[in-house]
């Protein structure tokens, strides 16, 4: 292992850093359960796609396992090594881009803050929609790696309908290029696409080709808190058949409110069963129009409405959503954040039989998330001192999957499957589709040193 980490450090200089202190820190994502993993020999920061070329290259030849990482947010262990002998390569310093906005395009490096890039594309009066909860600090790698989505998917589309192309460093650091900064292009199976997604398993990717679009120029929030769990499916229903589309139509229940409003009051009425919230965009006129029209279809649900005052009201409203992660953290010490997927016109039955579920083994399961696209955060609260109860808590992860799947959902919308759904992978892809998947693999990586151990 010496010779071999000698050989790196030969290669790339002070890129490699083998410190106790810096392998322990990059041993680890944002994933909360406790999940395997072990401590890598080293931590490889390239600077440049020669440098990811250079290591692929030796990482190939002496068999060395090779784990891509952004920024460490994710949520599924996809960024945690967990095979000995393994080197992280973390695209932190790749963080260039150019935007050429003639073409609408960008050419965006891995290490690029999702944040920072749609700040400045936002500056020239373009938008990069993407928006995962942790736009601030993620990188667009990671958000490439894990198919990210967030509250805007719901109008935009999740990560992989903004990349045109990718620059990916595959088997011992074959360059691949796959696409171009054009909006149609249907030569041959679609390989950018195969790449989104697929958790830095088949290669590295280095550079990516994004496509923007205009900036919306005004948007408004609209919140409706409700005492009947059963009219907030169908006020979801009325809403996305009425004509309009928002750009984010999110959901908490009571659970997510309370605990919430201890740790970053909003005004929401604790004693409401569940809340809405949606936001519209376009042109002044149009929001307006949207808004009126959404406000009816609430108040004829029976529901209280709000609407945002003003920018700062529309931060606060929408901080209390975003702060629901970190508050539930007030309730119980361990948390279990599954990300599932139901058609939306199942939304109001799987909610009820999710609290069953918790009524079931005598559990805290706190439910929000992206209503409109039917992706909800089911988060299993336990307490990390009781092994007893996180048996409990995994046994309910397992209903809840069983139940999105039986709705034809799926098992994860936007966290990846990563280490912690692996096993659940095959109770929705099944034989035949496991068997394809590791078809793929083998194709991109026949030495599985591409980030061995997830997915598959």
């Amino acid at each position: 292992m010496d010779k071999k980490l000698r050989k790196l450090k030969d290669a790339l200089g002070n890129k490699v850093i083998d410190s106790i202190v810096e392998r322990k820190l990059y041993s680890y994502d944002a994933t909360a359960i406790p999940i395997e993993h072990t401590t890598p020999i080293a931590v490889i920061f390239p600077e440049s796609s020669q440098d990811i070329e250079i290591l692929t290259s030796i990482c190939y030849e002496e068999e060395i396992p090779m784990v891509p990482r952004g920024a460490g947010s994710g949520l599924t262990g996809g960024a945690t090594p967990v095979v000995d002998g393994s080197v992280v390569v973390s695209l932190e310093r790749m963080n260039n881009f150019k935007v050429d906005v003639d073409n609408t395009t960008a050419e965006v490096e891995a290490g690029v803050i999702t944040s920072e890039f749609q700040d400045y594309v936002e500056s020239l009066g373009l938008f990069y929609p993407p928006d995962p909860s942790s736009f601030k600090y993620s990188t667009i790698g990671g958000n490439i790696a894990e198919n990210a989505g967030g509250p805007r998917c719901l109008k935009y589309g999740v990560t992989k309908e903004y990349v045109l192309g990718l620059e990916t460093y595959i088997q011992d650091g074959k360059f691949l290029k796959t696409g171009n900064p054009i909006i149609k292009d249907v030569a041959g199976y679609d390989l950018t696409r195969l790449i989104v997604g697929s958790e830095g398993t088949l290669g590295i990717v280095s550079k990516a080709i994004l496509k923007l679009i205009p900036k919306p120029p005004h948007k408004s929030t609209i919140m409706g808190e409700f005492d009947d769990m059963s009219k907030i499916g169908e006020a979801v229903t009325k809403i996305m058949t009425s004509g309009i589309l928002p750009s984010a139509l999110e959901f908490m229940d009571k659970n997510s409110i309370i605990a919430v409003q201890k740790f970053y009051p909003a005004g929401i009425l604790e004693e409401a069963e569940g809340v809405l919230l949606i936001e519209v965009d376009g042109t002044r006129g149009s929001v307006e129009y949207e808004l009126k029209h959404i406000e009816e279809i609430l108040m004829n649900l029976g529901a209280r409405v709000t609407k945002a005052k003003n920018k700062v009201h529309e931060q606060q409203l929408w901080s209390s959503r975003k702060n629901i992660g970190p508050a539930l953290a007030n309730i119980k010490s361990g948390k279990i954040n599954e990300d599932i997927v139901f058609p939306r016109i199942y939304l109001s039955d799987a909610l009820l039989k999710i609290n069953e579920i918790a009524k079931k083994y005598d559990l805290v399961i706190v439910n929000f998330g992206h209503i409109g696209d039917g992706n909800l955060h089911v988060n299993i609260l336990y307490d990390k001192m009781s092994q007893e109860e996180l048996h409990r808590a995994e046994k309910a992860v397992d209903e809840v999957f069983e139940l999105a799947l039986s709705y034809q959902g799926s098992i994860t919308g936007e966290h990846g499957v990563g280490l912690t759904k692996r096993r659940f992978l095959e109770w929705q892809f099944k034989d035949i589709g496991i068997r394809l998947l590791k078809a793929i693999k083998q194709s991109f990586d026949p030495k599985n040193l591409y980030n061995p151990g997830k997915i598959l």
